[in-house]
């Protein structure tokens, strides 16, 4: 079992007084961190036009980080495939992963935010069919042969250069909660990343349902499961002397009342707002979509997770926190290190 650092987002919080620039020094020294600490793979989250400066560029802060760090995999979780022309996404993900030396994994999805797809002037309508033929372009352009294109999107014969350091090319994943895009995944992709729902919480039953429908998207393409890895993310917090909850509550209510508010981001300007205060209901929510607790109790938890996934697994644990005094951020990395990764291996 591999474990994951992420999701770098590089976002501001409410009176954050640090620059655009040093948030992404901290970032990248974070990725550094992780490293050091012994996680096997950073990963960096995607999204455009939102108050709090999301991390609109993923591909150059990956190959900052690569540039960077000399072991660990660095990870996309997830370019939003349809905003990306196809043919300079497969140059500049095999620029990065020739900068990383082979450590680039290349997770995708359709994406959902229509503001994201109108101001830069692609149709949300056939997102799911330009991820596809995005996905077969990428394996034309990392091939030897030339780019012809899929159903949708078609091209002249071209030959891309550079290719990615490894002759198979660099491994796509896809991010997924939906039936439909999660057997899709199981079709096309090399990996499956799963990040739950905001409809109902994300439990080892939850994805169990999801690797289900994975095994059928595999059995569609006649691809055997040894070939496939599947990956979740989850709110992570450990703590050996204090609540590990209590510590993590007011963060993960901040970071994904967020994402419950794009839809209503457009256009804004200024500052990001401080979230409403945290109802006992929804605090209840959140705390059943995250692995909160000491050590030992995170590691009984994902033992549950990967049993469920019955294939080869990938975690990713989900301790970037935007708002977070960085001291208690790097503490928690340290312990998730030293106490639980070592009892995952």
């Amino acid at each position: 079992m591999k474990v994951g650092f992420g999701l770098i987002s590089c976002q501001a919080y409410a009176d954050d007084r640090r620059s655009e620039a040093k948030r992404y020094q901290e970032a990248i020294e974070l990725a550094v961190e992780a490293e050091a600490l012994g996680y096997d793979s950073v990963w960096v989250s995607e999204h455009h036009f939102l108050d709090d400066g999301y991390l609109p560029s993923v591909l150059p802060m990956c190959a900052a980080i690569a540039a960077r760090t000399s072991r660990i995999e660095i990870g996309t979780g997830v370019a939003l495939a349809p905003l990306y022309e196809p043919l300079r996404l497969a140059e500049d993900s095999a620029t990065v992963d020739l900068i990383s030396n082979g450590r680039f994994i290349l997770g995708l999805g359709q994406g959902w935010r229509p503001e994201e797809f109108e101001a830069l002037h692609v149709p949300l309508s056939n997102r799911h069919r330009v991820l596809e033929d995005t996905v077969t372009v990428l394996r034309q352009a990392w091939s030897g042969g030339v780019v012809s294109g899929g159903d949708v999107l078609s091209y002249p014969g071209v030959s891309v250069r550079p290719k990615p350091s490894r002759p198979e090319g660099i491994p796509i994943w896809i991010g997924a909660t939906a039936k439909p895009a999660v057997r899709r995944a199981g079709r096309i992709a090399d990996g499956f990343l799963s990040s739950g729902s905001f409809d109902e919480a994300f439990t080892p039953e939850y994805f169990r349902r999801q690797m289900t429908w994975i095994r059928d998207g595999l059995e569609d393409a006649n691809r055997a499961a040894g070939d496939f890895t599947a990956s979740m993310f989850l709110p992570t917090f450990v703590s050996k002397q204090q609540d590990a909850w209590e510590q993590l509550a007011e963060h993960m209510h901040y970071t994904y009342r967020r994402y419950a508010d794009m839809a209503g981001e457009r256009g804004r300007v200024g500052p990001p707002a401080k979230a409403p205060p945290l109802s006992p209901q929804r605090a209840a929510s959140l705390r059943a979509s995250s692995l909160a607790g000491t050590p030992d109790e995170v590691v009984e938890k994902l033992g549950k997770y990967r049993e469920a996934a019955g294939i080869e697994f990938h975690y990713i644990a989900r301790l970037y926190w935007p708002g977070m005094n960085r001291g208690l951020q790097r503490e928690a990395m340290q312990v998730f290190a030293a106490e639980v990764i070592p009892q995952l291996r």
